[in-house]
């Protein structure tokens, strides 16, 4: 391939694509009519759910699900509005704006444009690793808290109470009750008899559009009662036609700062939850992907989602299970699916008039229930005590904070962050033996002798860095002072990638001070990558090549007089 060609794959991946047949073309079209099908009741119950009026969560399906796939890694990734990402946006806003408001819209639009930005930059620098840092630790326990904090959100659409859920809700509750005792009924008979038919759907008939058969079955019981007559809380007017790019609208400079540390959260979080999609579908498929382009794809959708007057999407993991599930081959299923979306927006508007916000709340919640695994505490604490901390904060401080959920985000973020460094503060420094199969080994574990009479054997089981060197460094000099007949100190650096300046220093006042003492500092297992630091400071020829030992096995020659070739 040319240079010019590869280039030019890269500004427009959506080349790589396989040239379609009539055949592909079908399965794709079937495809993306079932993916239509969910996506249009789900993008307006997600605009809900992040306070936008319900069309923007259609015009978050056009513009962005075909920029997302057309400039994405994965062509089979269904990118358009999401639970997480929407209620992510919520918690983000709730404190500069009323929900639904003209500035709460305005808000969204910019967060859209910043998180957009922020991942288009990521990828464009080919820094995609940096999603890596967001531990799944962290996003088990904020994906279980934030599922709760979704479920409890839509309680009040679910019975038709206004407000949030908070100490004064039962008392609210109990008030619309007594007022209206019939409309409540009704309404809670909606969204929870919508609820348990989304659920018995997903788990006994599979196959069939649940969500479809369940929005189209309830706006007409809906139209048929009469419950927007009777106070019924629907959907009503959306408005036809498609959304016109724009200018953003302005902000005040505080605004802006405001949103900068939302948006960044936005787009390390939504892009974690698109990457676990892409990932699945990368194995289902044997097709690799690339993570930064991936990105620049995330980016350039959420910037479209702004530019359309919408809020940020992301990659969906359950449309994009159905886009496989029902045969898609490549990215020509969401072209189809976007224009389902767009004869929907054309001439069906209408239909939704009837559509009652229980439904949709019963929409929201249904495959939010399926995020909840409280079992994976368990789990994470019997692998690594580290790994169950930094869920259980994430998961508390995410419920602790509602609304403002990315504060559990970064509170997971810095508990990680301080085990890790934690981790490589205490590395695992030992004595070594001479083990019966020829391999130096632990010891004291092993009930071992030392290596030889007047040899101090010892590995650390990390790179020589500013955090580490001082703790060997007082490890061998503590066991040389109250060892009788030392002679020779062997470091095994066999785990030791990387070798910094005061790892160097450290070596070299060791080997000084040794010297002082008549006890000769030798180095086994040593890497090109931590020679090649010893050379460039000079220490390689201080020590002397002697003392540069490329393997165990050489140490355990020059040092054990009875010591074969072989173990």
């Amino acid at each position: 391939m040319s240079p010019a060609r590869a280039r030019l794959l890269r500004l427009l991946p959506f080349l790589r694509w396989p040239r379609p047949s009539a055949q592909t073309l079908r399965r794709d079209a079937w495809a993306g009519l079932a993916v239509a099908l969910v996506l249009i009741p789900q993008s307006l119950a997600y605009a809900t759910l992040a306070g936008m009026p319900p069309v923007t969560g259609l015009y978050a399906a056009l513009l962005p699900a075909v920029v997302g796939v057309l400039w994405g890694a994965s062509p089979l990734l269904a990118v358009g509005p999401v639970a997480l990402t929407s209620i992510l946006s919520f918690a983000i806003l709730q404190p500069l704006a009323t929900p639904g408001s003209a500035d709460w819209v305005a808000l969204a639009i910019w967060l859209a444009l910043y998180s957009g930005a922020i991942q288009f930059l990521l990828g464009a620098l080919r820094l995609g690793l940096i999603a890596n840092f967001v531990s799944n630790p962290l996003i088990a326990g904020f994906i279980n808290a934030a599922a709760l904090s979704i479920i409890l959100s839509q309680l009040p659409a679910l019975f038709g109470v206004a407000g949030a859920v908070d100490a004064d809700w039962p008392r609210r509750l109990a008030t619309t009750w007594h007022a209206d005792p019939g409309l409540l009924a009704t309404t809670a008979g909606f969204g929870f008899g919508a609820l348990a038919l989304l659920l018995l759907l997903r788990r006994f008939a599979p196959r069939l559009p649940g969500v479809l058969l369940v929005c189209v079955g309830g706006t007409a019981i809906s139209a048929a009662l009469g419950f927007a007559g009777s106070g019924g809380a629907v959907v009503g007017s959306v408005p036809a036609g498609l959304p016109q790019l724009a200018l953003p609208p302005s902000l005040g400079l505080e605004q802006h700062r405001a949103l900068l540390p939302g948006a960044l959260i936005v787009a390390l979080v939504s892009f974690t939850e698109a990457m676990s999609s892409c990932r699945a579908l990368s194995q289902r498929s044997a097709r690799r992907w690339d993570e930064n382009q991936e990105l620049v794809g995330q980016g350039l959708a959420k910037i479209v989602s702004g530019a359309s007057g919408a809020f940020p999407v992301s990659g969906s993991f359950s449309r994009s299970a159905l886009n496989v599930f029902a045969g898609a081959v490549s990215g020509w299923s969401t072209l189809f699916a976007v224009a389902g979306v767009v004869v929907f927006l054309l001439f069906l508007t209408d239909a939704l008039h009837d559509l009652p916000r229980a439904l949709l709340a019963a929409v929201i919640v249904a495959p939010v229930l399926g995020l909840i695994d409280f079992g994976v505490f368990a789990r994470l604490w019997r692998i690594s005590r580290d790994d169950g901390l930094v869920a259980v904060v994430s998961f508390a401080a995410t419920l602790a904070s509602m609304p403002q959920l990315h504060w559990g985000v970064l509170a997971g973020f810095v508990t990680a962050m301080l085990c890790f460094l934690y981790r490589r503060a205490h590395p695992r420094i030992v004595e070594l033996g001479l083990h019966a199969d020829g391999t130096l080994r632990d010891r004291f574990a092993h009930g071992l002798p030392p290596l030889a009479p007047d040899v101090l054997a010892v590995r650390i089981d990390a790179s020589l860095s500013y955090v580490t060197a001082p703790l060997l460094e007082r490890f061998v000099l503590e066991r040389v002072g109250t060892a009788a007949g030392v002679r020779t100190v062997l470091l095994c650096v066999s785990a030791a990638n990387d070798l910094d300046a005061t790892g160097v220093d450290m070596l070299r006042r060791m080997h000084r001070e040794l010297a002082r003492a008549d006890v000769v500092l030798r180095l086994s297992a040593v890497k090109r990558q931590f020679r090649a630091v010893l050379d460039r400071a000079g220490l390689s020829a201080e020590l002397g090549e002697a003392a540069l030992l490329a393997t165990d096995r050489e140490a355990i020659m020059a040092l054990v007089p009875q010591a074969t070739s072989s173990p």
